[in-house]
């Protein structure tokens, strides 16, 4: 019987060893076997290879302004796994989430015992998500696809909205080795007669989601033809954005996010939002999802003394925005890098955006079975960069050597695995206190 929050996370847990095993159908009969929860509200589903996480809680930040009862998951997350099962924007309480679990592990007993699938960790999270979403009467979800699309467990929805951020390589073994066959994976989210939302896209795959709008009878809004940021300006902890969606005009947004791309995602969760109202937006719950909108762990001001920047940037288009915004936004800085990663990265292109800008470099690994292990990583970093980087094994004490070594006047940045960032952002920001006040 489950009945504590260790002995839920326990029983989730132990559906690890199971492995990604990319298919619908047992997430499918696992559904039904629930009542099929995902038929009880609305969805906006967000693919795409970097922006994912933004894009939905920024899209939740809009619906929740408007006066909507919204369901946000997101994956991985990135502390606790109650950020899994959030209600307008809050993580679910511990006994929620036991509870939920509990009546989660029932079902699954007897479907596996009338079956003969086993679900997968990913599979169950994502089924108590949108059944605790079903139980807690929202109106609307905003579901991140786990990888790819196609064959990803969140494809049973049929989503009113479906949002592609971005195409870039990743998890190629998976998804293909061209942008164009990775592109078709998560294209396969739009469903017949829905909206499709798509951020900027690289000039090979745009054809590709205009086939797929015609295929599905869909609606499309792209990117730079049918909404736009009009004018982009650096503000204090942000951006001040006018902006020109599907349906309105918005003007003097303030984003308190860091880096352009976020300021792209943010309005790419807007065309998002709109698609589902198929209408402009109210401006002043514009103006306030905008304000109070967050994405931990993406390029986050984690402490301010020391001078410390976390992001989940893992992989090279992720890197490539992440240094893009240092320079920018942070000025001439020498970082002092912690740097984890996992092991089916293209780490070399990756790594390579570090150059010019890293003082030094501490490497580590989170306990993950696809952790790269650090003298591998720090082999990378050599041959790239041509620094000789220090090897932590442990990821507190590699954060903790940087900020010794950084000093009081340096800078240190965390980042290559959004695992990594969870994992050391809860050394800097304890619980009710934020990141300005010292560390």
């Amino acid at each position: 019987m489950i009945e504590t929050r260790d002995q839920a996370i326990a029983w989730l847990d132990s559906h690890i060893g199971r492995g990604t095993r990319p298919g619908l159908e047992r997430m499918a009969a696992l559904l039904a076997m629930l009542g099929d929860p995902q038929d009880a509200y609305e969805v906006i589903h967000v693919a795409g290879t970097n922006g994912k996480t933004t894009v939905s809680r920024v899209a939740a930040s809009l619906l929740v302004a408007h006066g909507l009862r919204v369901g946000t998951t997101i994956s991985p997350h990135l502390e606790a796994i109650e950020e899994r099962l959030m209600l307008d924007l809050v993580p679910a309480s511990p006994a929620a989430f036991v509870e939920s679990v509990r009546d989660l592990a029932g079902f699954v007993e007897l479907f596996e015992a009338r079956t003969a699938f086993e679900p997968t960790y990913f599979e169950l999270s994502t089924a108590l998500a949108l059944s605790h979403f079903a139980a807690s009467a929202i109106d609307v979800a905003v579901v991140e696809v786990g990888m790819g699309g196609r064959l990803d467990a969140t494809n049973v929805i049929g989503a009113e909205v479906a949002v592609v951020t971005s195409i870039a390589r990743d998890h190629i073994e998976w998804l293909g080795d061209t942008l164009e066959a990775i592109a078709g994976e998560k294209l396969a989210i739009v469903k017949e007669g829905s909206v499709l939302v798509t951020g900027p896209l690289p000039t090979s795959v745009a054809p590709l989601a205009r086939a797929r709008t015609a295929e599905m009878g869909a609606t499309h809004a792209e990117w730079g033809r049918d909404y736009a940021i009009r004018e982009a300006r650096i503000a204090v902890g942000g951006w001040s954005l006018d902006v020109s969606g599907v349906h309105g005009e918005y003007d003097d947004l303030y984003l308190p996010l860091h880096g352009r791309h976020q300021a792209v995602n943010a309005v790419v969760a807007l065309a998002a939002t709109e698609g589902l109202f198929g209408r402009a937006l109210d401006p002043d719950a514009v103006v306030e999802g905008f304000a109070t909108a967050s994405s931990p762990g993406r390029i986050e001001v984690a402490s301010r003394d020391p001078f410390v920047i976390i992001d989940g940037a893992h992989n090279p288009s992720g890197f490539e925005a992440l240094t893009t915004t240092l320079l920018e936004e942070f000025g001439d800085r020498a970082w002092v890098v912690v740097l984890g990663a996992m092991g089916d990265k293209e780490l070399a292109e990756m790594v390579k955006h570090l150059a010019g800008m890293t003082e030094e470099v501490f490497v580590t690994a989170v306990d993950h079975p696809r952790a790269i292990q650090p003298a591998e990583l720090a082999a990378v970093i050599d041959d790239v960069l041509g620094i000789r980087a220090t090897v932590v094994d442990d990821p507190h004490g590699a954060l903790a050597a940087a900020i010794d070594r950084a000093g009081s006047a340096g800078s240190v940045l965390v980042a290559g695995s959004i695992y990594l960032v969870g994992e050391l952002r809860r050394d800097l920001i304890a619980p009710g206190r934020g990141p300005s006040e010292p560390g």
